[in-house]
């Protein structure tokens, strides 16, 4: 169990620091703001059908943490975004509307499961973003926000893995 926890971590880590790498090349300040806003938004959307959706406590506690931090996050980029005339979407796209449309399918414990395994990936995925973003300077303020927004993002995704464990994936 020990071993195989450290490999996951390792698996983890790995695709973590190589997303990284992969969005830190030729990304423009637009591309983040429209990669941060979308997955904020994501998670607000996806957090709210599980506080109607979920029976379970842990589950409805995260995701109304989930609602709170995003949506804070989201108002704060979108400040940024406006001082330096870049757009904000105001629509997911048809992958995040997808995703969102599965998640609404389910029900139960399925439900529960499928809501804490893509809220792992999608923390994998930003936290991978903004640590990007913080270590690009080409913008000062976008850098700060993502430097100050990471923690918080890491400590959801602490909490998602968590929220994974109490509610495993019913074997096929």
């Amino acid at each position: 169990m020990r071993y195989t926890k450290t490999l996951l971590m390792t698996v983890l880590a790995t695709a973590v620091l190589t997303s990284a790498g992969a969005y830190a090349q030729g990304m423009t300040p637009q591309d983040f703001v429209t990669k941060a806003a979308i997955a904020g938004k994501t998670e607000v959307a996806a957090a709210r059908v599980a506080v109607k959706n979920s029976q379970s406590r842990d589950v409805k506690k995260f995701a109304r943490q989930m609602i709170k931090d995003h949506t804070q996050a989201g108002a704060a980029l979108a400040s940024i975004a406006q001082g330096k005339n870049l757009q904000v979407p105001t629509r997911l796209d048809a992958a995040h509307r997808q995703v969102l449309a599965g998640l609404r399918s389910q029900s139960g414990a399925a439900f529960d499961a499928a809501y804490a395994s893509q809220m792992v990936a999608d923390h994998q995925e930003a936290v991978a973003l903004f640590t990007a973003e913080a270590a690009d300077k080409t913008d000062p303020d976008l850098a700060a926000f993502a430097q100050k927004t990471l923690p918080t993002l890491q400590q959801h995704m602490s909490m998602a893995n968590s929220l994974a464990s109490a509610h495993p994936a019913a074997a096929q």
